[in-house]
């Protein structure tokens, strides 16, 4: 590239420290990254999945920086309670139990429907899926480790005590705002805020996930997961901890105090503790409870593309709250639509370096975007900007959109319009039918047969078909706001 500006450096806000800060990595030339993952009980929500996305646009722009890229995502499939307060019960015994079915048969179908909605969102995949029960035995001896000096026994099992960290819960808004977050109450515990590192199995009850233990036999902590499985993957200190912002109370300060008790330091395991905003949606549907509450293949259901939820994700700041509608969806699948024409012409073109400066002063300004703190919005308005762009060299062009969709993880230089086509589940009219009529509505307009032309265009529309007389498309499905 020819006279290019110098790149500018990573600037990422750290929920740890309140600033934006320049990310300087760990190892030079590497940026080792982990994720909190999914509980593995039931199908994730699209406010869930936004957290993925967010996480895979951080990995994206690390890559674009040219960062070696090491990403962990853990799979919680043992040790969540049914409150992230650590109480109630194990999230995966309850749901095996409803279901009357083998916990590790739960757990590998939401396992596999996570990774079907990753795959659908473009989410590219990890160096790891780190497998919580796949590293018990490593839980036991961290446990071990701390246990003389940082926790303490109650007949319920191992408790951290959070008064023998420094600075505990200084990441948690909740305690420097509006005291502590929400925690159980249980007998015998010499601070609220002290956390099950290992439940023991109560007396005459038996656990599908269960193990021996010093403390007696039973489950790990939650909490105590991420901490083994990031330092068993990535090491300590390594550089970037995500998670959904809901993370940042009460799960996150756990793991630095255990991350702190296991390094004899003040260090919390991270440099950079990172958090994406909520995802709202004002019918109540997120809830797991709600019965049809949003997923993703609820939203191809109804005749989505997945990646239009994607650019709607990088249509808000990752920490800002994003606002779910079906209108707004169908904006950002309008938008999408649009970009993927825009890409038709150069998908062919073979990649040319760049030197043209209205194409270098672009991906400048892209790079200026994403370089502080990921504003995605910014970058989409960049890469739209790239693409309407006219009487410019092909190559130049296609390799400049190739570069900034490398962050965005849009695919359009290789997704067709027509994939964005997607059929909704409500529909019973099939696509021969629809071509069907629209052959006969041809030959009515060749025959001047107006009237007869106007009543099959309506009669298509009332089975949920939008006729485009002119594009190449030919049609499109009506997406009705619901």
């Amino acid at each position: 590239m020819t006279d290019a500006p110098a790149p500018q450096p990573l600037m990422l806000f750290n929920s740890l420290t309140r600033q934006l800060e320049e990310f300087q990595p760990v190892h030079p030339g590497e940026a080792r990254v982990y994720s909190c993952g999914p509980t593995v009980y039931n199908y994730p929500h699209i406010g869930n999945m936004r957290a993925y996305v967010f996480a895979d646009t951080l990995g994206r722009t690390l890559s674009f920086k040219g960062y070696k890229l090491t990403h962990v995502i853990n799979i919680t499939d043992v040790g969540h309670l049914t409150d992230d307060a650590d109480a109630g019960e194990d999230k995966m015994e309850k749901m095996a139990a409803e279901k009357a079915q083998s916990i590790w048969d739960i757990a590998r179908h939401y396992t596999e429907a996570y990774w079907a909605d990753v795959k659908a969102l473009n989410i590219r995949q990890p160096a790891h899926w780190s497998i919580a029960t796949d590293y018990v035995p490593q839980m036991i001896e961290f446990a071990k480790a701390i246990a003389a000096k940082h926790c303490y026994e109650l007949e319920g099992g191992l408790y951290f005590d959070t008064s023998t960290v420094a600075r505990y819960g200084a990441l948690a808004r909740a305690k420097t705002e509006d005291g502590e977050g929400r925690i159980e109450e249980v007998e015998g515990k010499r601070h609220a805020a002290d956390f099950a590192i290992w439940r023991k199995t109560p007396a005459g009850e038996t656990r599908q996930m269960e193990w021996d233990s010093p403390w007696g036999r039973g489950a790990p902590g939650w909490h105590l997961e991420c901490s083994v499985m990031s330092e068993a993957l990535l090491g300590f200190p390594f550089d970037i901890h995500t998670g959904g912002i809901d993370h940042r109370e009460i799960h996150h300060p756990n793991e630095i105090a255990q991350n702190q008790a296991h390094s004899c330091s003040d260090a919390s395991g991270a440099r950079i503790w990172m958090h994406n905003n909520f995802l709202i949606e004002r019918s109540g549907k997120m809830s797991k409870s709600s019965g049809e509450f949003l997923r993703v293949q609820l939203l191809i259901d109804k005749g989505y593309h997945p990646l239009a939820f994607r650019l709607m994700c990088l249509q808000a700041h990752y920490r800002s709250e994003l606002e779910f509608s079906w209108e707004g969806l169908g904006a950002a699948l309008t938008r999408l639509k649009r970009l993927v024409m825009a890409a038709v012409p150069v998908r062919e073109a073979e990649s040319a370096e760049v030197t043209d400066h209205r194409l270098t002063d672009l991906l400048a300004k892209f790079d200026m975007a994403i370089s502080d703190d990921l504003n995605t919005a910014v970058a989409l308005t960049l890469i739209e900007e790239a693409a309407a762009m006219k009487k410019i060299d092909a190559g130049q062009k296609r390799a400049t959109l190739a570069a900034m969709d490398a962050v965005l993880g849009l695919d359009l230089l290789t997704i067709e319009r027509s994939d964005l086509r997607v059929r909704p589940k409500s529909t019973t009219i099939g696509e021969d039918e629809i071509k069907a009529t629209l052959g006969r509505r041809q030959d009515a307009r060749a025959a001047k047969d107006f009237a007869a032309s106007d009543a099959l265009r309506d009669e298509l529309i009332a089975a949920g078909v939008e006729v485009m007389d002119g594009d190449p498309l030919g049609w499109d499905w009506r997406l009705d706001a619901n």
